[in-house]
């Protein structure tokens, strides 16, 4: 084992520092820094590796990890969950995370963020962007899966939360139970 993966697994206690898994680890260097080592480093499972140097690959399923790694100490780990935050178009933890200058630098060396194509954006039924804590109001009674009730048309759904991975979907609360919705059965209210 090299030293500088023997380091990684003591920093992260042989854990994926993005997922937390244990297995299929390997030691992935930052570009577009080319020695391995602490300062440009990060242990993370084969698969993700893959995904990262591969982005036809990504599956957003695997890396919901970033919510928690983002806010790691160490700026290899939190580079990467920069770029595929950006990747994936999770613009809300994109906007609590903080780099300095220089590390946001090389955050965006790759380009990740500079595709706006294939953006996720919530629409209401008349066309209006969603946003997460946004007040909508039911067009249409939905029988909710899984309770025993009918979310009625008119119900006001105040603070909703959107769906990051699917522009169909946001999640808010109805008769004090939290469901998901299907974004062409609500109206944006002002």
């Amino acid at each position: 084992m090299a030293i500088t993966e023997k380091k990684l697994r003591d920093r992260s206690d042989s854990k994926c520092e993005i997922s937390g898994l244990e297995e299929d680890l390997v030691v992935y260097t930052v570009a577009p820094k080319t020695e391995e080592s602490l300062e440009n480093s990060l242990l993370i499972t084969q698969n993700l590796k893959n995904q990262i140097e591969n982005s036809e690959t990504t599956n957003p399923e695997d890396w919901r990890g970033l919510n928690e790694s983002m806010w790691s100490e160490h700026l290899p780990v939190q580079i990467v969950s920069w770029r595929m935050l950006a990747r994936l178009k999770n613009h809300d933890l994109l906007e609590m995370m903080y780099l300095e200058e220089d590390a946001l630098e090389w955050a965006k060396a790759t380009g990740e963020a500079d595709d706006d194509e294939g953006k996720i954006i919530h629409k209401d039924s008349n066309g209006n962007i969603l946003k997460d804590g946004d007040s909508v109001v039911l067009i249409k009674d939905l029988d909710v899966k899984g309770a025993n009730f009918t979310a009625k048309r008119g119900a006001a759904v105040h603070n909703i939360k959107l769906v990051w991975d699917d522009a169909n979907l946001i999640e808010g609360r109805v008769e004090n139970q939290t469901i998901f919705i299907l974004t062409q059965y609500v109206k944006k209210t002002k």
